[in-house]
């Protein structure tokens, strides 16, 4: 690969990889790295969301070490700090939650009962979800960077320069929310919660900030540092920036406003925004925005039941800045499309591999193509087959392999094992097979007798040409209806695979078996 044209890569980590190239006259910065972000809020579990932003980041981050030679770091920061808002729904101990509602996720105790904090809780199953995949991070608790005073500096200056701040923060909110807003929340000394109270007087001198405590209902000195206060987020997302000297960072779509607001306040405070790509919101099948608290869409355990991971980071690097729909029907196409793009790599100049999805999925090696078999292929044998037993399906494919096994296909096995689970949850509830017209049963019958004939080794290109042979002369519109015929009586289905490959994994007895069973012959 280092004699590869790379800088001529057009791939879009590539086009990133460059701006940040760019930021930086293709020289370290003077922390001695170039720092990437991603963010999480811990009030619940890891999401598809959580996944895609961090494989797309370490794409981006990927392609930089494929340009350079700079060192570069990745923070994958958890706003632990901030205060609990409402009891999710899917956690126990609902009771025992209502009581610390307000306080830091580090401070709400663990309702499992494992974790020292319930922040300290969802930090670990962030952690083992993105370690799950093999990701490269460091990650950083919201919470110790303020209590160990780490953030005081960039906090004494959010301090000095508060009036820009409210300035920049007061015109974005409602009349209501403007009367109490302050860029601190105090953390109360009584009750442990974060507090939304408007700030009385600034003190940059001391570091400290006057408010009026709920509670007491008394006037309170409180300190900035220590993690006494936390920031309100788009203030410390800019605060974050700033002290961590930020390099590149992505978020969505509804967050744009958001970036610009912190973008702003980061230059108040001397920093420098970073790279950011934002990227296009996921949508359900009605084309509405994926929400956890909805539950619409599709999380990544189920993907990731009926598809291999690598078809979830397909999905994932494709074309960031479009809106796409996150639903059941993407994912065979997807794992299609990522088996193509496998299958491709190897037949592509130096240049076209770099931009080759796999190239980045895999961190520039990807795997070779196991079989050529396809995912819909799959899918359509066990229709045909109506079964839940992997073994059956390998009959198929070891004839048509000579030499295969699920221990030399590895990945094969795993394609296979999800075909199953995806044809018996979405394909097997809705087949619907029809009665053939006169027409289309001669057809089918003249089909059966050409199949019958051919030789036994006929592949699938010979096969699909006969079958398209047959269909010409007959009157149907096109021959796209003519393979809908197939598909919808010899399938159950509206859509179905190349014939010709179909028939060679299937076999030609048994496509005419299953002809004659179709026709009631």
């Amino acid at each position: 690969m280092s004699n590869s044209p790379i800088h001529e890569a057009k791939s879009w980590p590539f086009e990133e990889a460059k701006r940040i190239l760019s930021r930086i006259n293709n020289q370290t910065p003077k922390k001695g790295y170039v720092l990437l972000e991603t963010g999480y809020g811990p009030s619940g579990l890891p999401h598809i969301g959580t996944f895609g932003e961090v494989a797309r980041t370490s794409m981006v981050r990927h392609a930089f070490q494929a340009l350079s030679d700079i060192p570069t770091r990745l923070f994958t920061f958890s706003d632990d700090m901030d205060g609990l808002r409402k009891v999710p729904d899917n956690v126990p101990n609902q009771a025992m939650l209502k009581e610390h509602i307000g306080k830091p996720l580090t401070s709400v105790p663990d309702p499992y009962e494992l974790y020292e904090s319930f922040g300290h809780h969802n930090n670990a199953m962030l952690k083992r979800f993105l370690d799950s995949f093999g990701f490269e991070y460091e990650f950083q608790s919201s919470s110790d960077w303020y209590k160990e005073g780490r953030f005081d500096e960039t906090l004494r200056l959010v301090l000095q320069h508060y009036d820009e701040v409210m300035a920049i923060m007061l015109p974005s909110l409602r009349d209501e929310r403007r009367a109490t807003y302050s860029p601190f929340l105090p953390i109360c000394p009584q009750t442990g919660q974060v507090l939304q109270v408007p700030i009385e007087e600034i003190r940059p001198a001391s570091d400290t900030i006057i408010y009026r405590n709920p509670t007491t209902n008394a006037l309170t000195e409180a300190l900035i540092t220590g993690g006494n206060c936390k920031l309100q987020w788009k203030v410390d997302w800019a605060m974050r920036w700033r002290a961590f000297e930020v390099d590149y960072e992505m978020s969505g779509k509804d967050l744009i406003d958001s970036v610009k607001l912190s973008s702003q306040i980061c230059r108040v405070l001397g920093g420098r925004t970073p790279e950011c790509l934002t990227y296009e919101l996921f949508l359900d099948e009605k084309g509405q925005k994926i929400s956890k608290s909805k539950g619409n869409g599709l999380t990544i355990d189920e993907w990731l039941s009926y598809a291999p991971t690598e078809s979830l980071s397909y999905y994932m690097f494709q074309s960031p800045r479009k809106a796409k729909r996150l639903y059941f029907d993407v994912i065979p196409r997807a794992v299609d499309e990522y088996l193509g793009a496998i299958a491709k790599y190897p037949t592509h100049s130096p240049i076209q591999q770099i931009d080759n999805p796999t190239w980045h999925i895999h961190k520039g090696i990807p795997p070779q193509s196991e079989s050529g078999l396809s995912f819909g292929i799959l899918l359509n044998l066990a229709s045909v087959c109506n079964t839940e037993e992997s073994d059956v399906l390998w009959g198929f494919v070891k004839r048509y392999v000579p030499g295969s096994t699920p221990e030399s296909m590895p990945f094969l096995d795993k394609l296979i094992k999800h075909a199953l689970i995806y044809y018996q949850d979405f394909i097997k509830p809705n087949k619907k097979f029809r009665t053939p017209t006169s027409m289309e049963r001669d057809a089918l019958t003249e089909l059966r007798t050409v199949l019958t004939n051919l030789p036994k080794d006929a592949n699938a290109e010979v096969l699909q040409a006969e079958v398209f042979e047959v269909g010409k002369h007959y009157e149907f519109p096109d021959l796209k209806a003519w393979f809908s015929t197939l598909y919808e009586v010899l399938l159950g289905q509206t859509e179905g695979p190349r014939m010709g490959s179909f028939i060679a994994l299937y076999g030609v007895d048994e496509m005419c078996a299953l002809i004659e069973e179709k026709l009631g012959d």
